[in-house]
């Protein structure tokens, strides 16, 4: 039996517990196939993958020194998929100027039958909140499909300014980052209209 890692927790006002813990490519590969591969998963580009694919990937993001995954909890449960790096090691070498305390992330919500209002926003925040909960992390970097409008939606909820379009060798992706500055404006906005 894995014995997870809890690394961070917040509470959400309206939607309760979120955590990450650490993720097990093995122990965790049933579950990341499950999500990954999900129609509704098409941005994160593993449609195909199999399990086998699916472990391996997580494997060489755990062996990875500028990468690392978690599993996201929402009242215990596992609900989603979170993704650090460091853009000037892993996704944006050499597409953008790197400056020191920039992190990167993605994340990925389980696929559901029952969506719950709000949940994808308190995901975003529950990440960003981890990624600002180091206090070397100036400015979080992200590289969203430029198609995934749901996303380019939720990432200027939480202060994301669209810096450029850039070409990856997998997408067109808008280069975007969120100071900690807007990041912290943007959830005061958020209480005023709650």
């Amino acid at each position: 039996m894995t014995a997870f890692e809890t690394v961070f927790e917040r509470h959400d006002d309206r939607l309760g517990h979120f955590a990450l813990r650490t993720l097990d490519p093995a122990a965790d590969a049933a579950l990341l196939h499950r999500w990954v591969t999900h129609p509704k998963a098409s941005y994160w580009m593993m449609q195909d993958a199999s399990l086998a694919d699916t472990e391996a990937e997580y494997r060489r993001i755990a062996d990875h020194p500028h990468h690392e995954a978690f599993i996201g909890l929402h009242e215990g449960e596992p609900a989603f998929l979170a993704e650090r790096y460091n853009p000037a090691e892993v996704e944006l070498v050499g597409l953008y100027e790197p400056r020191k305390g920039d992190v990167g992330m993605h994340f990925l919500c389980a696929p559901t039958d029952t969506p719950v209002h709000g949940f994808t926003l308190a995901v975003i925040t529950t990440v960003m909140e981890f990624c600002f909960g180091d206090p070397a992390v100036r400015r979080v970097v992200v590289e969203p499909d430029v198609r995934n409008d749901a996303v380019h939606a939720l990432n200027a909820a939480v202060g994301f300014d669209v810096v450029e379009k850039i070409v990856k060798p997998e997408k067109d992706a808008y280069l975007s980052t969120c100071t900690r500055e807007r990041f912290v404006a943007a959830r005061a906005a958020q209480g005023v209209f709650r």
